[in-house]
Parts: C-alpha cells; structure tokens; sequence
C-alpha cells in the first residue's frame, strides 16, 4: 500500500503529534534524559502555543499512560467540572435551553494544567521549569502561523473587533490578521507561565514541591483570581445571541483537582484496549468491538461494501447507547459490554443502513434519550437563523459571516466546505520512551475563538460545557460539579497481554471512529502504523453531535474519495447516504508502539502539520 512516509522504528524513543513543533519538543526531552511523561507534558504545552485554535491553557486534558514500573494502564482526568452556579434553572432563567457553545456561560473548570502536572508530578522526572520552558519560548518569540490559524482569526475578525476586544489584542497583531507563515507570538501567556515558575520555584527547593505551588497559583493564586474577576465582572456576546457574564468562581477552581483512574478495557482477538471512562466518549470504541467481535471482518474485503457497511451500522449502534446512557453518573458499562448484550444488539444490523437512532436497554433499563433538535444537517440551529452571534462553536468550527447556521462538526482537518464553513478539530500526543513507558493524551477546549480572552493571562475559557443537556433525568444533564460527557478519546492497546499501542486523534464525535477504523486496519488489515493512518478513511453522521447547536444527520455517511466507487455505489443502494470528501481529508490519527525490539511511530500526513520522530 502507498504511504505518504515511512513508519518510524527505532529502540530509543518515539514522539507522534499532531503538531511538528510538539513532536520536536517531546523528542528533545527523550534525548536529555527525560521520560516519555516528561515529554508529553513538554508536548502538551506547546501545542496550547502552536495550535491556539485547537487547545488552550483553558481547556482540558484526559490521558492514558503506561508505566513501566507499575506495569498498568491508568487514566489521568483533566476534565474539569461545571461550575457550582451552573444549573438548569439558571439557564431557563437567561431564557436559555441550551448553553451556547461560546462565551463564558460554557465554561468549566479549566483542567489541563492540574491534569498534565499530575502526569508529571506521579510519573515525570523533570521540573516545572524545564517542561515549561520550550512553550514559553515560543509564546515570547513567535510560533509559525498554519494557515489555519491564519483563517480561523480572518474568519472571526469582526467578531473580535467588534465584541471581544481583549481577543483582538492578543490574535490580531498591529490589527490585522496574521498571514500565514508569519510569527506569532502570545508575551502574555509567556508572563503567566514565567510567574507560575517564579512563584513555584520561590515557594519550593524540591520538585514535589514546586509542582504543589504551581497548582496553587494556578488553581487558588492569582490564574483563579484573574480568572475569577473576569468571570464576575464582565460579560460578552455569545452564539447565543445575548451578552451573558460567566458562573465560574475562584471556589470552583479551588474545589478542583486532577484525579487517577482505573480504564475501561474489552479484550478482542488478542488485544486489550483501553479506554476512560463513559464520562467521556471512549466507552463507544468497546461497544463496537463488542458488536463486531460476531462479524467475520477477515472474510470481508478489507474497506469493501460489506466491511464498511458492517463498522458503520455498528457504530451507529454504539453511539445510540452513548447518547442514552453515557455520562458522569452511574453508567450500566457492564451490561453494556456484556455477551448477551451485544448478541442482542447485534441482531439489529441487517443488509440496509438503518435510519434510526436505536439505543439499548442494558439489564433491563429502558433508555432515555434527550430531546433532540429536529434532525437536519449539523449547522442546523433551531431558533436561531439569522441571530447576530459569534462564530467558533463545537469542536471548534468557523465560518465565513457572524450571521446564519454555523456548523459545529469538528470534521477531519479544516477545509472550506460548499458553504463557507472552515471545520477544525482538537490535538493528540503519542510518546514512547526507551524505558517502555507510554503516554496517548488529547488536549482541547480554550480554543482562541471559543471565548474572549483573559487580559491578565493571555488565553480564554473553555466551553465544554455546551456538551450538557439543559432537561433534567438524562445521563448529561447539566448539575454543578458534573464533568460533561467529553469526546476526547485517547486510546491504549495491549497486545497478548503486554504493552502494544498507544493512539488517538482529533475529530469530536468522530474521534472513536477514526481511531476504531485504524486499530481494526491494524488487526483485520494486515496494515503497520503508517499504512492504516494513511487507509482511506470513513465515517458516519447519524447520531446527534455533541456540540452546539446539537444537530444529527441520519444516514449520512463520508467517505474519502480514495474510497472505491464501485464501493460508494453498493453502500448507496443499501440505502446509506454517502458523501464522499477529499482524497485526504479525514482523520488526523497519530500512534507509537512497542513491536518486539522496535519502538514505531506514525503520524497524519493530512494537512502537513502532524508529524512523528523518534530513533
């Protein structure tokens, strides 16, 4: 099979992202003696500078790692919760029943901080200071500008000039938007995070130490204050169409932290994958290893009729169930995952593309599903045609005008579609260490059009919350110090019960499918890291969004027009609706691996940014 570049094997160590510069650092640190905990926290925090449009310092961060010397797969939650004033009757009292995906009213507690520095405080060597380091260079000096940085600030350029000033002063350099290939800095965020070290490095000689002050400053010192003071005391213009303030409080930040948890794992054909848990998507790639465990997939063609028709049809199945039972409550996984279960649910997929959203009724529990805005295409946004409103909804998408439907998909890499609409997505790391330790995270939220921008500190809110619904007795209702029901995915497969596969990918909703497909062309394929990111890649619409303004498209599923067209056709007239997309436009999977003697690594080649390194 083609590749665009070659899979990477070495014995040192393996960086992958979704940005070069990320990778670079990751792997800079590997070769000064740090480990691979080290380098995804060096990682992480670079591509809050390289890719200002796809994460922030206020967003969040969920993990999965494997350490070595515990010989365990954990979680590491850095999804922040809703704040305590964040109620139903709150919204309904703004005349809201919905949280808009911009503004301050979708903010949660930012958690990537607290989660990468309980990633390096349990299992990194280095200090503050050194991890740091590398993003505060290039937040003082200037990172190139993608051109999708470049478009996305254009695409919200009257919005800032006119509504969120502060954003203007920080992403529109001089006033004018930064052309692609500029540099672009962020002194700002650079003068946070040189405190943050100041304040630590005063407060502490060791490094325990000095991780436990950074903490404090960031979450009860004065990041909580100023991000508390700007909750309070101003309010902007929101896709709502209103001006609302925030409900985040300096007790909402305090009350939080970063927490370790057991994964959630389904043990198919000889691996073990691992997942979070059903406060996050993750759960949904399980449930469809559950229903496809009864298929023959060797004895399809490998992205055939009957093989895409199968995945697909699956993960309809499994998205139903997410969007019934899934949620930071008590989930019935289980029963979920169980045999009799899915042998049940398996019966469902017949030759022809259902149209239905048909969730389960795991141990007997009749499912509850919110009420949906009336199925349509995803930039549909009832009630809201022809409201003034700020772009940079869902995950995060943009348009061309501050006026009309906005799509919020977060499809693939960002691409202008038939109706002006660019689409971008989130970030992913990958690290390997000599030392077999392994790290999958998928920072997001804090994008730079999401919210306006803290003065004091260089970067904006998060707008999670918009993932909750505002009717009460579903799974992600919206109740105060909930964590909303994220898409962030990071993925981890063991293989014959030894450490195998670290993988993930941006996309919102289609994160567990991307990240399926390419695990299944591993298994069923036959294909190494590169070829199976490289495949022809496919997914479906069929179920609600997850972001603003909630829409779902029944039936639709894209394909990547290197897909066969003699596929496409069979597809068709079982009654799938198939768009198909550019030749390289879906998926912006990224992967490391431990396979015999070797560490392997492989990156997206789609949209020239991501890249993998290693030795």
């Amino acid at each position: 099979m083609f590749t665009t570049r070659p899979e990477l094997s070495g014995d040192f160590g393996m960086v992958a992202s979704t940005h070069w510069l990320a990778s670079a650092t990751g792997m800079g640190v590997l070769e000064r003696g740090g480990n691979a905990f080290d380098a995804a926290v060096a990682a992480g925090f670079v591509l809050q500078v390289a890719e200002p449009h796809l994460n922030g310092p206020g967003g969040e961060v969920p993990i999965l790692l494997w350490s070595e010397a515990e010989q365990k797969v954990s979680v590491v939650c850095g999804q922040g919760t809703a704040p305590a004033a964040a109620t139903i009757e709150r919204f309904a009292e703004l005349g809201l029943d919905v949280v808009p995906g911009t503004g301050l009213l979708a903010a949660t507690v930012p958690g990537a901080f607290g989660g990468w520095m309980l990633l390096l405080e349990r299992w990194g060597t280095w200090s503050l200071a050194d991890v740091l380091a590398p993003a505060i260079h290039y937040a003082e000096h200037g990172v190139p500008v993608l051109e999708r940085i470049s478009t996305t600030i254009g695409s919200v350029k009257e919005l800032f000039t006119g509504e969120w000033p502060t954003s203007a002063a920080t992403w529109l350099p001089g006033g004018n938007v930064p052309a692609p290939g500029s540099k672009l800095a962020n002194p700002v965020l650079a003068a946070t995070y040189r405190r943050l070290v100041a304040e630590a490095e005063a407060a502490s000689d060791t490094r325990e130490g000095q991780l436990a002050a950074a903490r404090r400053a960031w979450y009860e010192g004065f990041v909580a204050e100023a991000i508390a003071e700007f909750s309070a005391g101003t309010a902007w213009l929101d896709s709502s169409g209103g001006v609302h303030g925030g409900l985040l409080t300096g007790d909402d930040l305090a009350g939080w932290q970063a927490t370790v948890e057991e994964p959630l794992t389904y043990d198919y054909r000889g691996h073990t994958v691992c997942k979070t848990g059903p406060w996050g998507q993750g759960p949904a790639f399980l449930q469809q290893l559950a229903l496809l465990d009864g298929f023959d997939l060797d004895g399809m063609e490998f992205l055939g009729a009957d093989y895409l028709h199968t995945v697909t049809e699956a993960a309809k199945l499994a998205f139903a169930d997410r969007e019934a039972w899934y949620g930071d409550t008590d989930v019935p996984m289980a029963d979920l995952l169980s045999p009799a279960y899915n042998a049940e649910r398996r019966r469902l997929i017949g030759d022809r593309a259902s149209l239905e959203l048909r969730p389960g009724a795991p141990g007997g529990r009749e499912p509850r599903l919110p009420a949906f805005p009336d199925p349509g295409t995803a930039s549909d946004a009832p009630g809201l045609s022809g409201v003034r409103r700020p772009q940079g909804v869902g995950e995060p998408t943009v348009g061309r005008e501050l006026a009309g439907p906005v799509a919020s998909e977060g499809v693939g890499e960002p691409t202008v579609t038939a109706d002006g609409t660019v689409k971008g997505d989130t970030c992913h790391v990958d690290v390997v260490d000599r030392f077999g330790n392994m790290v999958s995270a998928t920072p997001s939220g804090g994008w730079l059009q999401s919210s306006p921008t803290i003065p004091a500190l260089g970067f904006c809110l998060g707008t999670r919350a918009q993932m909750f619904w505002l009717q009460e007795g579903v799974a992600t209702a919206l109740r105060p110090g909930a964590r909303p029901r994220t898409t962030l995915s990071p993925s981890f497969a063991l293989r014959d019960g030894r450490p195998w596969l670290a993988f993930g990918t941006p996309g919102g909703d289609q994160q567990d499918q991307w990240s399926l497909n390419f695990f299944l062309a591993l298994v069923h394929g036959g294909l190494n890291l590169q070829e199976a990111i490289d495949a022809p890649m496919f997914h479906s619409e069929h179920f609600p969004s997850s972001f603003f303004p909630r829409g779902s498209r029944p039936g639709v599923m894209h394909v990547e027009e290197r897909v066969d067209p003699g596929v496409v056709a069979e597809l068709r007239r079982r009654g799938h609706e198939v768009e198909v997309q550019g030749p390289w436009s879906l998926g912006r999977l990224s992967a490391v691996a431990r396979d015999g003697a070797f560490l392997k690594a492989a990156a997206n080649p789609r949209g020239a940014q991501g890249y993998a390194a290693g030795r």
